[in-house]
């Protein structure tokens, strides 16, 4: 990324998580900068490389949102049309506040007035530091909010301890589908296999293994996932008994029990930690399905966790789901389900409150 600072003509790598693309216009800005000014020329995509004092970068970033959110999100005719006009209106917002952004010396450090040490964070995020380069001042904040989720952990009742989920990495701060994996009535002996696909933090897998079965392999596409899922496992002394492996979806072999939690409303991600989220066109849910039989033993069981907010929002019908089933040569042998405990209140000005509030999720019990 290239800029013109103090009549000298400068430059940096341009990096982002969520594969924003690097700004084509860069103006250097520090407190004097008008909230009205930089909400401007963050809507006509300038950005504004911010050189003063860092909580005044946070108190910008406020302003910004303020004038944002004064916007009334648009209703559509139909649920469907109002999620993606909902989705659309959340991009928006977060492509102008990701104008303001800031410089990452060599080293990883922020040279801003009253800026806090965030080398062990950039680290932890980024890799080792190597170069200079620039990145959106609201992504350097989730980096610091995901160390400290790291660092404090997750408290999980099922497991009777704390996950630590890691940057980019999905939390499970809903739940409720670890509950569903907790009380689903398991049978046979320890020496039982199971499968996680998708694994995560690697919550599911250490469920499993805590509840008796003798070998679980867990999987995920996510690099970001498997340093997080073995760093898990082996804070819970259960690396012994949990294999974590990836890329692919199914491990070799065949296993007694295969979980798969995967993302449950089928549209594209913005953000690596939105896969956990959004699943194009479901493509792990058919993926899973579509591999059950090969991978199952024979009196085994493949249980899928998963919210119906799709079939709220109107973006896949319950018949999508069933026929996907029989169309993998599966039947259904129970299902249970559950509230989700949602971490915010369901705000009723939410154009999707209704589909929120009358969401189920569940854990259908497949067997081929």
């Amino acid at each position: 990324m290239h800029w013109t600072e103090a009549d000298t003509d400068r430059s940096a790598r341009w990096h982002s998580e969520s594969a924003a693309p690097m700004p084509r216009h860069v103006v250097v800005a520090d407190d004097t900068l008008r909230a009205d000014t930089a909400y401007r020329l963050a809507c006509e995509g300038t950005a504004l490389l911010w050189r003063g004092d860092f909580q005044q970068a946070r108190q910008l970033l406020q302003a910004l949102r303020r004038r944002i959110d004064r916007i009334t999100l648009p209703r559509g005719d139909s649920v469907a049309e109002s999620f993606h006009l909902y989705r659309r209106a959340r991009g928006h917002r977060a492509r102008v506040l990701g104008k303001l952004v800031v410089e990452l010396s060599a080293d990883h450090t922020l040279e801003l007035r009253r800026a806090p040490d965030l080398r062990r964070v950039c680290a932890e995020t980024y890799g080792s530091p190597g170069e200079p380069m620039v990145v959106a001042f609201t992504e350097l904040l989730g980096a610091i909010g995901a160390q400290q989720w790291r660092a404090k952990g997750v408290e999980v009742p099922a497991l009777g301890a704390r996950i630590h989920p890691h940057y980019g990495v999905f939390s499970p701060v809903r739940g409720e589908y670890v509950d569903l994996v907790a009380r689903a009535p398991l049978s046979g002996g320890g020496d039982r296999t199971a499968f996680d696909l998708g694994t995560g933090t690697g919550v599911l897998a250490a469920v499993l293994a805590r509840r008796g079965i003798g070998r679980v392999v867990a999987t995920d596409i996510n690099p970001r996932a498997l340093v997080c899922a073995r760093d898990n496992i082996d804070r819970l002394e259960l690396a012994g008994r949990v294999e974590v492996i990836g890329p692919d979806l199914f491990p070799h072999g065949r296993a007694d029990l295969i979980v798969c939690n995967p993302p449950w409303l089928p549209a594209r991600p913005t953000a690596a930690v939105e896969q956990g989220v959004y699943d194009p066109d479901s493509a792990m849910l058919h993926g899973f399905l579509d591999g059950l039989t090969t991978h199952l033993a024979p009196g085994g069981e493949g249980w899928l966790i998963l919210s119906d907010l799709a079939e709220h929002l109107g973006l896949r019908t319950r018949n999508d789901l069933t026929d996907a089933i029989a169309a993998a040569g599966l039947r259904v042998l129970d299902r249970l389900d559950t509230r989700p405990r949602h971490t915010r209140p369901l705000e009723p000005t939410d154009p999707l409150h209704t589909a929120r509030v009358a969401e189920i999720t569940s854990l259908w019990r497949l067997s081929s």
